[in-house]
């Protein structure tokens, strides 16, 4: 008597990508206050916190970059009905960097004003220029497999989020080449990519959820 060999589903639990994705956007996000010290106390509290300007410009730029992940990342999942091995790999790899970020805050924010700001502010765009090229190659991934979406409008509502995110990613390219011999002004273009990259997306959902309504 032959034996019938079991189907492999070719999806994967989207609930557990999720669950994992959103704990590693949490953990990560909550280590960056971290890096801030309270005062102590005796010590004069605003010119303390005015000393520790890096490290609030710091946890700002990587809230905000982290935050705009999520929120896209939430965004896509909300169109998917499933993912496979692909799907999971680049969003392990993704939140590789989206980890590191706590650890190359900390190194920018401890070296922003000293010799070391070329090397310090270079390793942290790099760090968020690769979190973010890998989110863009996993949304056009998943908008080109149609058996991981919900229906057909997700597949070109996927793309138009990932068109909208190059020009913060140029942006954060440009900052990369900056941070070689103008390290202070790369960490005001980060600012500037990043707060675009939180911005972006949070507009096109609200532009999103009116074009489905019309529909």
């Amino acid at each position: 008597m032959s034996k019938v060999a079991p189907q492999i589903e070719r999806t994967l639990p989207l609930d557990r990508f999720n669950a994992f994705s959103d704990g590693v956007f949490a953990i990560a996000i909550t280590l960056l206050v971290l890096e801030i010290t309270v005062p102590k106390q005796g010590v004069p509290l605003l010119p303390a916190l005015r000393e520790e300007w890096p490290e609030f410009l710091g946890y700002y730029i990587s809230f905000a970059f982290i935050g705009g992940l999520w929120v896209v990342h939430s965004a896509a999942t909300k169109l998917m009905k499933g993912a496979d091995a692909v799907t999971y790999a680049l969003n392990l790899l993704m939140l590789l960097f989206v980890g590191l970020l706590p650890f190359a805050t900390n190194v920018m924010v401890t070296h922003l004003t000293g010799a070391d700001a070329q090397a310090a502010v270079l390793l942290y765009g790099v760090d968020l220029l690769v979190a973010s090229l890998v989110l863009s190659l996993l949304i056009l991934y998943i908008a080109q497999e149609p058996d991981l979406l919900v229906d057909d409008i997700a597949e070109a509502t996927l793309k138009g989020v990932a068109r909208e995110r190059w020009i913060a990613i140029g942006l954060n390219a440009v900052a990369v080449a900056v941070a070689l011999f103008a390290p202070l002004v790369a960490v005001g273009l980060y600012l500037v990519g990043t707060t675009s990259l939180l911005v972006i997306p949070l507009v096109g959902l609200r532009r999103h959820r009116r074009q489905r309504r019309a529909a």
